[in-house]
């Protein structure tokens, strides 16, 4: 039998996921200054695991920390934009190219998060549809067997929700164009050229990059 405690998360890590989904969807916009007692108050948790939590969200860049006053929430700035691109081309493009030789695994995967994606936009359910399309980004990444790399991606695909979460409910087809582009991947992976898979992967980057670069 197993135990609650043994599995419920701990104060500290209910403090960081509420505040870390609530800067995600923006609930704490960029710019705003938030206090411990605020956020332990939210949490229904003590300071003390809230600071740890502010702690750990300051090394994903997500706040900056101010003693005695609280936790600046960092506003996206162009530069940040442009670095999380530019980060995220150098993984996705290095993953693309280390899981070629597994692709007919890798493409039984990836088809079925895009299957999900489908599902999701025909029920007009966003939030599920951009899980699912995180998780057809991470599937390549992960696939690519190294861990820290996969890690980084991660927080860098947290990063960009921030960014384009609330402009991507808002933009018109932008969903098709994701559906459209994923489904090319899938193509290229049936295939035998590995330039043309890697072109298709920098392809849907680089509609991400001009999407979010629409939001400055």
């Amino acid at each position: 039998m197993t135990h609650p405690s043994r599995t419920a998360p701990s104060a500290a890590e209910r403090a960081y996921r509420h505040l870390k989904q609530a800067i995600l969807e923006q609930v704490y916009p960029g710019g705003q200054l938030v206090s411990e007692g605020e956020i332990a108050e939210a949490t229904g948790v003590s300071r003390t695991p809230v600071r740890e939590a502010l702690l750990r969200l300051e090394t994903e860049g997500l706040v900056k920390l101010y003693p005695k006053r609280g936790a600046l929430i960092r506003p996206v700035s162009a530069r940040e934009i442009a670095d999380v691109i530019e980060a995220r081309r150098l993984v996705e493009l290095h993953a693309a190219d280390r899981v070629w030789p597994r692709r007919a695994e890798l493409r039984a995967d990836l088809a079925r998060r895009l299957d999900e994606m489908r599902r999701a936009h025909g029920a007009g359910d966003i939030t599920t549809l951009m899980a699912a399309d995180r998780s057809f980004h991470g599937a390549v990444v992960e696939a690519a067997g190294n861990e820290i790399l996969a890690e980084l991606y991660h927080r860098l695909r947290d990063r960009q929700l921030r960014m384009g979460e609330a402009s991507f409910r808002l933009s018109p087809g932008w969903a098709e164009v994701a559906l459209t582009e994923h489904a090319g991947q899938l193509a290229a992976l049936d295939g035998d050229d590995p330039q043309a898979w890697h072109d298709a992967v920098a392809a849907h980057i680089d509609t991400a990059a001009r999407m979010l670069g629409t939001l400055r």
